[in-house]
């Protein structure tokens, strides 16, 4: 099994100041993560450092407010799932999935990783070929165009065909919520089996 951590949009120092201590706690327990997934908008080359120390491998994007010199995607495979990064700008509205499909299509991955709404989201793109995750803001800052105003990531479990997803997100009082989805692939088409 492999565990990916997936996480964006934390803009330190420019909108936050720091990692919520409660989110910080399951991250750095969790290191050396297997593989790392940043969505974009670090905006902070401290955070990035960070970021860099968190797992064995670890795969980032550009995102809008980003002025470090960053892909604009990435991907890589886990199990034979090819896993494309993108921040998702320039996709309009934020998150649609017809244009985030647009983008899962010219990377030619099963699953795209973004960020950019600053609400988390699991979906399936244009088809059942293509899964969509987000996982919101790690610091629950605004974004642009709104945001859950919620600190949020994701943990997933990959093993063979089917993936785990742990979605952490700090409520009010300081209570991490976690809600688990499980999602099953069979000949290429993704099954969202609770959420």
């Amino acid at each position: 099994m492999i565990e990916l951590l997936l996480i964006g949009d934390i803009h330190i120092p420019d909108r936050a100041v720091k990692v919520p201590e409660k989110l910080l706690k399951i991250i750095e327990e969790g290191k050396p993560w297997d593989v790392v997934v940043f969505t974009g908008d670090f905006t902070g080359l401290d955070v990035y450092k960070w970021f860099l120390s968190l797992g064995k491998k670890t795969y980032c994007v550009k995102g809008n407010m980003d002025y470090l010199p960053l892909p604009k995607s990435q991907k890589f495979v886990i199990n034979n799932i090819i896993i494309g990064v993108h921040h998702g700008d320039g996709v309009y509205p934020r998150g649609n999935p017809k244009g985030l499909t647009r983008i899962a299509r010219e990377l030619g991955v099963n699953i795209l990783s973004t960020g950019h709404t600053h609400a988390p989201f699991i979906k399936y793109g244009l088809t059942k070929e293509i899964l969509l995750l987000n996982p919101g803001s790690l610091t629950g800052v605004w974004g642009g165009g709104g945001g859950s105003m919620i600190p949020s990531m994701m943990v997933l479990d990959i093993s063979n065909n089917t993936i785990y997803v742990k979605h952490y997100e700090l409520l009010s009082g300081d209570v991490v919520k976690e809600d688990v989805v499980v999602i099953k692939r069979k000949d290429n088409v993704w099954e969202i089996i609770n959420k």
